[in-house]
């Protein structure tokens, strides 16, 4: 007897329950994706402070989805690293190295982009 399989729409639905709870989990458990969420809710209280423009929510809005993204990608390779080879090896390590420097490069960006956002907004402030 053959079981009987999902609707598409059922299996969406269950792709973006498992897809919250992977986010949600990242949330609970990982101190960077927490650091990360904190940032974004400064630069997005920072964004409402400043009245940035529609463009600047869609760049702000973008990066942030980008940072947080590649934490959470990050993540899952050292979970996989991890759980592929347990002991300390190079490669594991080199593997764990370029998925922060992915991490690290969208971090680099996203605060080169908030100093173009912001600076000129801060210093109005001081003139």
């Amino acid at each position: 007897m053959t079981e009987k399989k999902d609707s598409f729409l059922v299996n969406r639905l269950k792709s973006v329950r498992y897809a919250f709870n992977g986010a949600l989990y990242l949330c609970k458990t990982e101190a960077s994706i927490q650091i990360q969420l904190v940032i974004a809710l400064i630069i997005i209280a920072a964004g409402f402070y400043f009245n940035i423009s529609t463009t600047e929510w869609l760049v702000q809005i973008a990066m942030i989805g980008l940072v947080m993204s590649m934490e959470g990608i990050n993540t899952a390779v050292e979970y996989i690293a991890d759980f592929i080879h347990p002991d300390l090896h190079a490669s594991i390590g080199r593997i764990k190295d370029i998925a922060a420097g992915a991490v690290f490069i969208a971090s680099i960006a996203s605060v080169v982009i908030a100093i173009i956002i912001y600076y000129p907004k801060i210093a109005l402030l001081f003139i």
